[in-house]
């Protein structure tokens, strides 16, 4: 079978993947060519009674609670469409920060759904790729044949100005289908000015091309782009492979930065500044451990350091070879940094803990065991679920079932089971509130348009309906 795109775009209730919600899914599916195949999706997922959105991103996206309540498939349903219909064998998913963003929410659908929020992105020649990496290298590399976007002196990569810039469609920024249709115009813009680092970037899907250029047993100096990087230099340093890092990545030191100051720190000292709390590190004198973990799954934008001998590449990036060279020489005759920082990395917890099993995805993978059972249940019709009562290996799995069951086949539930959701639900809706109803009212009193007011006003009407009497 022949391998696809699925270029896709997400609005959700909010930031968190654990916490909020899918409300919008749209997507596009493609040839590699970037030639239509079928029909395009944009459809609604409904927003269940346990969450309230946030007012910031339905300021964003228009939409309201009530539209998917009317219009929107069960989460249940929406995630039997992916798996069937979206995210079938060899087709390769597209977005833009999706890996980051769009695919933390699939993943935690997936698993408050029962099922494998893993194998949709792997399994039977599937894959993933990120097209804001593939984007900032090209400005930072390649730029010629575009147009780049500056707002007030600074560079940026926001789809919106992008299209813009370079006369591509973009009916409305922030509806998901007019989103993916941007984002499959902008991949063929760079498909067609810059074929040889598009292809290059396309490898870096397959983590064994990333190893082939940042590795431990080389230790080879690299060309690196991220998020985390300054944007005067579009986002882009050079970088080098230091230590191992947590669940097989790697941590690579910046070498834009002199290692020396941070030479002759202990473990202690360091660990200080790595884990220096937000107002500290607003503090003019604070300077930062220039490390980060790559991840090799993650399609990493990188690329060798000689792409920077053409096109003015070191100076668009700030840099010079001597320079690098020297602060990497600093690092390899201090093996004993590099141990200071693994231990610091392996010591740092991934994420903060839950007590809530929808948001316990990376606390376990479940056991094989437990694969027959969860079959069954995401199988099962809804008498069929009123009488399932599967013996779980795995305890997150039981108040999972009790969560899916409310949420799509409520008529399934017994008696206990209504008081436990409510219970849960009374107290999930309890922690929202609060920031809820502050950023609402703070809304309320500034927000002058119609149509946004007309949002907030939905908003409240919809935290009124769900909440729990006397709240």
């Amino acid at each position: 079978m022949s391998k696809t795109f699925f270029f896709y775009d997400l609005e959700t209730s909010g930031l968190s993947a654990r916490e909020d919600r899918i409300m919008q899914f749209a997507g596009q599916r493609t040839t590699l060519d970037l030639e239509p195949i079928g029909e395009s999706f944009n459809i609604l997922v409904t927003l269940n009674d346990d969450t309230l959105p946030s007012p910031d991103a339905l300021m964003v996206t228009g939409i309201t609670p009530q539209q998917t309540v009317t219009d929107g498939y069960t989460e249940a349903e929406f995630a039997k469409l992916l798996m069937e219909q979206v995210f079938t064998p060899d087709t390769i998913a597209v977005g833009f920060n999706n890996i980051r963003f769009d695919d933390e929410f699939i993943r935690h659908l997936f698993w408050r759904n029962f099922y494998d929020p893993y194998e949709w992105s792997w399994k039977d020649g599937r894959g993933r790729w990120d097209l804001l990496d593939v984007v900032r290298m090209t400005r930072a590399l390649r730029p010629e044949g575009i147009e780049w976007p500056v707002v007030d002196g600074k560079a940026t990569n926001r789809l919106e100005l992008l299209t813009k810039m370079n006369g591509i469609d973009h009916f409305k920024a922030h509806d998901a289908l007019s989103d993916v249709e941007a984002l499959i115009a902008v991949t063929g813009l760079i498909q067609e000015k810059q074929r040889g680092l598009y292809d290059h970037l396309f490898k870096l899907k397959d983590k064994a091309e990333v190893k082939k250029l940042v590795n431990l047993e080389e230790k080879r100096p690299f060309v690196y782009v991220s998020g985390r990087y300054s944007s005067d230099y579009h986002k882009a340093t050079v970088a080098f492979p230091l230590t191992s890092g947590r669940n097989g990545a790697v941590v690579v030191y910046d070498l834009r930065h002199d290692p020396t100051p941070f030479l002759q720190k202990d473990v202690k000292e360091l660990e200080q500044i790595f884990y220096a709390p937000w107002e500290e590190r607003r503090r003019d004198d604070y300077v930062a451990l220039p490390v980060k973990e790559l991840q090799y799954n993650r399609a990493p934008a990188v690329a060798p350091v000689g792409v920077l001998e053409r096109d003015g590449g070191w100076e668009r990036l700030g840099l010079d070879e001597a320079t690098i060279t020297r602060h990497r020489d600093i690092l390899l005759s201090t093996p004993s940094f590099a141990e200071n920082i693994r231990t610091i990395v392996e010591g740092r917890p991934p994420f903060a803990a839950s007590k809530d099993p929808e948001a316990q995805l990376y606390d376990a993978f479940l056991p094989e065991r437990d694969a027959l059972a969860v079959a069954k249940v995401r199988q099962a019709d809804q008498q069929q679920l009123a009488d399932l009562h599967p013996d779980f290996i795995d305890e997150r799995l039981e108040p999972l079932l009790l969560h899916y069951k409310a949420r799509n086949y409520p008529k399934s539930l017994a008696e206990d089971e209504m008081l436990t959701w409510e219970s849960w639900r009374a107290e999930r809706l309890k922690r929202q509130l609060p920031p809820f109803v502050k950023r609402l009212q703070q809304l309320a009193a500034s927000e002058t348009d119609d149509n946004r007011q007309f949002i907030l006003q939905e908003l409240q009407l919809w935290a009124e309906s769900i909440l729990p009497v006397g709240d």
